[in-house]
């Protein structure tokens, strides 16, 4: 007699059970308790979970996706092969365990109440984006003028060790105001398995949730590496948003005394700023660009060359789905960067 028709769930009764996740997951990221409990959780667990894989000097998470990219291949072939639905289950079983753990470990995390409402969210004038852009064109100016260089006249990374400690120590001095999450203590930020693949779809950097590493592109130029490394580690801090993330990773290299570290930071906000000011004032927003000093000119080719060398239809793909992601979990897509503005602002000011 066969008993595991009786005993192990079809592939319908997974398919169920995970709509049931969908809807289950849904309805407690309406609830402000289910929220608060599963950032709690997070921020009890972070450093523990950090630990496990943080010894290992490659990303484990990337090897993860791969097994499992390889064993729903594997069950797809099979399922072709033979011509019979019973091999898709597997798939469902592994869906339901990778959505459950990413709900528990992460998911529910965007749902956390906005940075935006601990600060003074006072409506932006113009002027006032115009005042804050001319301020951090200066201070790029200023800061890359005194910059460590490379043979072709880029900024170094003298000492990537001491920069992730930095960030580490930086973390710990944020304003209670506006993070009380509890610092990190372990570093775990690690170069991609997926590095290639990453320059073609223009992903940076990404947090894993299931390792909870934080994983770096390495081609990219270095006036984008150190502030991407403090975006990821601020995804570890427990920040969801990719715009608080960016906020949060600003505050951490903004004040830094590696000159690096700073440097990228405040060329982020200057672009960022730039870009929000030039749906309204064209003509400002090319001021400030030509008024960039030759060596700040020189980076921002640096990093348009490495946009041209990896675009194509893999880059724009995703770019549309990360837009679209980005948009599901309650967060501006990536067109634009007003919600990172409007938290500058209003830190600023």
């Amino acid at each position: 007699m066969d008993t595991k028709k009786n005993t192990i769930p079809n592939s319908k009764s997974w398919a169920i059970i995970l709509v049931a996740q969908f809807l289950l997951f849904f309805l407690m990221s309406k609830l402000d308790f289910a929220v608060r409990f599963f950032s709690q959780l997070f921020d009890w667990k972070k450093n523990w979970h950090i630990a496990q894989f943080s010894g290992i000097s490659f990303s484990i998470g990337d090897l993860i996706y791969i097994i499992l990219g390889v064993l729903i291949c594997y069950f797809l072939l099979l399922s072709i092969k033979f011509r019979t639905s019973k091999y898709l289950k597997h798939i469902l079983i592994i869906g339901n365990i990778f959505y459950f753990t990413y709900q528990i470990f992460w998911g529910m995390l965007y749902f956390q109440p906005p940075i935006i409402q601990k600060l003074n969210n006072k409506k932006i004038t113009d002027e006032e984006i115009k005042k804050l852009t001319i301020k951090y064109l200066n201070l790029c100016k200023n800061e890359r003028a005194v910059l460590n260089e490379d043979k072709n006249g880029l900024p170094k990374v003298l000492d990537f060790a001491r920069m992730k400690q930095e960030i580490i120590n930086q973390q710990k001095l944020l304003p209670k105001n506006i993070c009380s999450k509890n610092s990190v203590d372990i570093i775990s930020i690690k170069p991609s398995l997926f590095n290639s693949f990453m320059s073609k779809t223009g992903i940076l950097g990404y947090y894993n949730p299931f390792t909870s590493e934080a994983n770096y592109n390495p081609n990219i130029p270095s006036t984008q590496l150190p502030f991407t490394t403090a975006h990821e580690m601020s995804h570890q801090l427990g920040f969801a948003r990719e715009q608080e993330a960016s906020f949060i990773g600003f505050l951490c290299a903004h004040k830094s005394q590696i000159p690096e570290l700073r440097y990228s930071a405040n060329l982020y906000a200057l672009k960022s700023l730039i870009k929000a000011v030039s749906y309204r004032d064209k003509r400002f927003a090319e001021l400030i660009l030509k008024s960039f000093s030759p060596k700040m000119k020189r980076d921002i080719e640096n990093e348009l060359q490495f946009v041209n060398r990896n675009e194509g239809i893999v880059n724009d793909f995703f770019g549309v789905t990360n837009d679209l992601f980005l948009k599901s979990n309650q967060q501006q897509g990536s067109i634009t960067y007003s919600y990172f503005v409007n938290l500058l602002i209003a830190y600023e000011i």
